[in-house]
This record gives C-alpha cells, sequence and structure tokens, in this order.
C-alpha cells in the first residue's frame, strides 16, 4: 500500500551542514505546512552506522523527507527502508551534487550521466519502502545539452515509477566550479523546467534553484506543481513565516519573529537538556530579524555566547534585548 504523497507545492532544499534537525525544528516554527528534508545521509552511512544519530528526527519536524545519496540499488534500498521505519514521509535520491567528494562515491550530479543507474536505483527504493521516492537533479552535467539530454534522462528515470522530478534550474560542472559556484555560475533555465512539466504532464515537477524570497517563488510557481527555496531559506528564516499563506491558504504560526523564538524555546530547552551545545541549535537562527533594528547585535551576541560552555538561554535572552527595542516601540 502507498503512503500519502506530501503536499509539495511550498518545500525548503535538503542543504548540507545546515538543514540538521535543530535547523528543520526551527523552520517547523515558522511553517507548519512546508515540506521540509534532512542533508543528504550517504546510504552505507544509514545502514552500517549510527543511523538514530544520522537520521533521528523530532516528530514535530513532520512533513519531512530524507535524502539520501548512493549509486548501488540495494544499498539505496536498505537505507530508504531505515529512512521509512523512522517515520520519514518520504525519501529522496541525490542526483544534483556536485561536490568532488560526492562524485569520489559515484553518487550525486555525476549520476546524471547513468540514467539507468538511476533508474534501477529509485526501482529498488520503490520496492522496499511504501512511502513516496522521489528525485532531485540538475538540467545536466558538463558538455551536455540539456535541451537534448533533460527529457531522455527523465522518461529513463521515470521507468522506475518515480512520479516526481525536483529540478534544480541549472547544469553543474563537475571539473573547474565549487560547489558554491555551481549554486551560481551555470545560468538558470527555469523555461525549461516548464516545459518539462508542460511535455509531460503526468509528472509532479518541481522548480529548485535561485529562488531568492518568498515573492519570487510565488512569481516562479506559474507552470509547475512545486517550489524549493533553499538559501534564501536559511539566511533569512522569517521568509518561511509567509509560506502557508502564501501556498497553503493558512494562517502561519507566528505573528512576529519574537513569536518564533518564544515558540522555539522548549525545543532548545529540551536540546539543552540533553546535552546539545546551544550553539548547534542557535545557529540556525542568525538571521531571524534580517533587515530589522538590532539585527547585528543579535547575530554577534549568538555567535559570540552561544559557543560558550554552559551557555543556556540567558544568551537567547541577551540576543532579544539587542531586538526588542524595536518591538517595543512598534
Amino acid at each position: 500500500m502507498t503512503a500519502p504523497r506530501p503536499d509539495r507545492r511550498f518545500s525548503i532544499a535538503p542543504m548540507m551542514d545546515w538543514t540538521d534537525r535543530h535547523c528543520r525544528a526551527f523552520h517547523r516554527v515558522l511553517t507548519r505546512r512546508a515540506l521540509l528534508y534532512t542533508e543528504m545521509a550517504v546510504d552505507q552511512a544509514v545502514i552500517r552506522g549510527d543511523a538514530a544519530r544520522l537520521i533521528g528526527f523530532d516528530p514535530l519536524e513532520q512533513p519531512v523527507a530524507l535524502q539520501l545519496g548512493g549509486s548501488d540499488p540495494a544499498t539505496l534500498a536498505a537505507a530508504a527502508k531505515t529512512g521509512e521505519d523512522f517515520g520519514y514521509a518520504e525519501i529522496n535520491l541525490n542526483v544534483g551534487c556536485p561536490s568532488d567528494r560526492v562524485q569520489s562515491g559515484r553518487f550525486g550530479a555525476c549520476l546524471m550521466e547513468e540514467p539507468a543507474l538511476v533508474r534501477d536505483c529509485l526501482a529498488a527504493m520503490r520496492a522496499a519502502v511504501s512511502v513516496p521516492v522521489t528525485v532531485k537533479h540538475r538540467l545536466g552535467v558538463d558538455e551536455q545539452d540539456p535541451e537534448r539530454t533533460l527529457f531522455p534522462f527523465v522518461d529513463t528515470v521515470a521507468q522506475s515509477g518515480v512520479t516526481t522530478f525536483i529540478v534544480h534550474a541549472r547544469k553543474a560542472w563537475l571539473q573547474g566550479l565549487s560547489p558554491k559556484q555551481n549554486r551560481e555560475v551555470p545560468p538558470l533555465d527555469y523555461a525549461l523546467v516548464r516545459r518539462l512539466k508542460a511535455e509531460r504532464p503526468h509528472l509532479e515537477v518541481i522548480l529548485n534553484g535561485g529562488l531568492e524570497s518568498l515573492e519570487h517563488a510565488q512569481a516562479e510557481f506559474a507552470g509547475v506543481d512545486g517550489v524549493m527555496l533553499g538559501r534564501a531559506a536559511y539566511h533569512t528564516p522569517w521568509t518561511l513565516a509567509g509560506a502557508d499563506s502564501a501556498f497553503f491558504g493558512a494562517a502561519g504560526p507566528c505573528a512576529t519573529p519574537f513569536d518564533a523564538v518564544e515558540a522555539y524555546r522548549p525545543y532548545i530547552a529540551a536540546r539543552l537538556a540533553e546535552g546539545v551545545r546551544l550553539h548547534s541549535i542557535t545557529r540556525h537562527m542568525l538571521g531571524l530579524f534580517h533587515g530589522r533594528a538590532g539585527a547585528r547585535e543579535w547575530r554577534r551576541t549568538l555567535s559570540e555566547r552561544a559557543t560558550r560552555d554552559r551557555a543556556g538561554l540567558e544568551v537567547v535572552d541577551a540576543a532579544l534585548a539587542a531586538v526588542a527595542p524595536a518591538r517595543d516601540a512598534a
């Protein structure tokens, strides 16, 4: 029996070193409806390492999807089953990361050159789980011409039975560009992603890449099934407070950034009680007051004091004191 599909009208991208469990819990304070994604987890690490540490999550994060990296169908299937057992609402395969480390493991964006292998991996994952399996990929890599190669890639991969394609609307250069440059230098081609949806209407196509704000995401929503926000969601998280209203017709959970901090306090307290360092939790909050009076002092206080031994909620209170005058004057 297939599990219900998450609503993918608006989602937050998987981002290495950023979208860990603390980040996702914070984002969930700001939006109840957005689909959240984990950082990419390597399949072998999931099945051979400490899975609870690597992919454990708080149920309050739901709906949340697990992104896996790998290229062996059997190993990915086992890791997908582990993810399902943990309770993830979706399992996603990374076919978009261009880093050297990922390439050396023969996964990520380099798999764009092996569509039959991607198909086989996804088919094995689908056979192992009842939750939806999806794929996130680029327009192409290196010298590939996406106008000629994207559609055959998608058609081959779709033979797996996967119907949701999250498309980062840039090519990736596997040599010569860093991962950061690969997020910025190759030109965006939203029109090609829309054409993919128009010519493959039976597929669910989610647009990702270069969306700079919630308003930008709304503007690019036409012609696709959903949009995925990445760095803008992380660097200016208050952006997410409008997502439920903009994409789901529901009221957002927080009226102000101060409400968001208050709502996140119980989570912070619970993790501190477990021995988690404050900085690991609050580093994801640095951009919450972006553009508001006191934002620089908020960031400075959290950056400098949250790293200290035994730092606790008093540091959050001190950081709030920097922005409180603006709230009180409102």
